[in-house]
């Protein structure tokens, strides 16, 4: 079924690790300059879609970019596991007729202390407020025996990895080195010195088998999105992402973000996403021309590189190490813009705003001729992936 709507805004806010405003500002700041790019005004929009994790709520972000009404609005449950669903209810809103232009965004400001508040995410790390969300279902029976942050969940599954299949820790220094060459071309992402090799391996601990290089960043900044009918993107300004599929799974009795209870770790709710989005755009593995997969952490982009068929089960670390993610070479260029390891941590949206960018043709790592790119979330559940065209079919 050839694309009904269409990317054609993006924005994003400065990149820092103290960047000084509210997280509220943030949000204003990435909205107006998506909407500005798309050549819109804010009187246009009708529509947000935000994550659940995101502090900003609809009223107070109509009220104050000054959006007389919205028609639609909604919200993606996670973070980096569902981003891709943002793009979903997004795209969902507009084939139902709900909305005419759509904005999807994600701000953070984690520099900022933990307020006193009760709330979950009243500032700082939602893990200082651990003690609020024992009480869940399953995190009590994790939390206190010391898998709290999600660098911890994922070390558990990083170790089962590395002894099912081989993987080495050089396979994960692959992902981050070529992350960080692809960044070193991006003058907005905030690690843009190389790293080689031994830089890797002797970068301390954060969770073994996890090193330093391969975790996200901790930072601060927004990014934003318009997203419209293929019929009104014609009349706009920049040239169209066309939405050509989108896709979301999720599992019964689940630790978000981990597969603990499942026979296999490895059978992943990714890979059920997998067919669902190449079969719903018409395309398979090898048609795409560039892939932006979730980073929160190197083996994630591994897992997902097999998920999504760019390799077999077990093969992603000598897929990664023989060069198949780097820019320009590569078979598969992957998280041209530093992703969430070197250019900013978004749980995952900067990634949709390179997606469109390759699909323009302006990214600082551009793919030539890129016509189709996945856009993928954590592996584990719950997860999402969408894939974007240049042409509507």
């Amino acid at each position: 079924m050839p694309a009904q709507s269409a990317i054609v805004g993006i924005g994003q806010t400065q990149f820092s690790k103290k960047i000084g405003i509210s997280e509220a500002a943030v949000a204003y700041q990435a909205i107006q300059n998506a909407v500005a790019d798309a050549g819109l005004q804010m009187k246009d929009i009708d529509g947000l879609v935000r994550y659940s994790l995101d502090t900003n709520n609809e009223w107070q972000l109509a009220y104050n970019l000054g959006i007389p009404q919205l028609s639609y609005f909604a919200v993606a449950p996670g973070g980096g596991n569902a981003g891709a669903n943002t793009i979903q209810l997004a795209d969902l809103g507009i084939k139902g007729g709900l909305a005419k232009n759509i904005v999807v965004f994600r701000a953070r400001n984690r520099g900022k202390q933990s307020s006193a508040g009760p709330g979950q995410f009243e500032g700082g790390r939602p893990w200082e407020k651990m003690a609020t969300q024992v009480r869940e279902t399953p995190k009590k029976f994790h939390n206190p025996y010391g898998l709290i942050a999600a660098v911890q969940e994922m070390a558990m599954i990083a170790r089962r990895y590395m002894h099912e299949f081989g993987i080495t820790y050089e396979h994960f220094g692959h992902v981050a080195i070529t992350e960080r060459a692809h960044a070193m071309r991006n003058p907005y992402a905030m690690m843009r010195e190389p790293i080689t090799m031994e830089d890797y391996l002797s970068a301390r601990w954060i969770a073994e088998p996890l090193r330093l290089f391969d975790c996200c960043l901790e930072t601060d900044g927004g990014a934003a999105v318009v997203v419209t009918s293929v019929e009104r993107a014609k009349a706009l300004k920049q040239k169209p992402a066309y939405i050509l599929s989108t896709g979301n799974a999720n599992v019964f009795m689940t630790v978000p973000g981990t597969n603990y209870f499942k026979p296999s770790l490895f059978s992943t709710e990714s890979a059920a996403v997998a067919e669902m989005v190449y079969g719903r755009a018409g395309v398979k593995p090898k048609d795409v021309d560039a892939a932006m997969i979730y980073d929160a952490f190197t083996p994630r982009v591994l897992i997902g590189l097999e998920d999504f068929g760019f390799c077999k089960r077990g093969e992603g670390g000598d897929f990664v190490a023989e060069g198949n993610i780097a820019w320009p070479n590569g078979s598969i260029p992957t998280n041209t813009s530093g992703g969430s390891l070197s250019e900013i941590y978004l749980h995952g949206f900067n990634l949709i705003t390179e997606a469109v960018r390759q699909i323009r043709g302006t990214s600082t790592s551009q793919v030539k001729d890129a016509e189709v790119v996945l856009v993928a979330s954590g592996n584990f559940s719950p997860t999402s992936a969408f894939i974007l065209g240049s042409q509507p079919s």
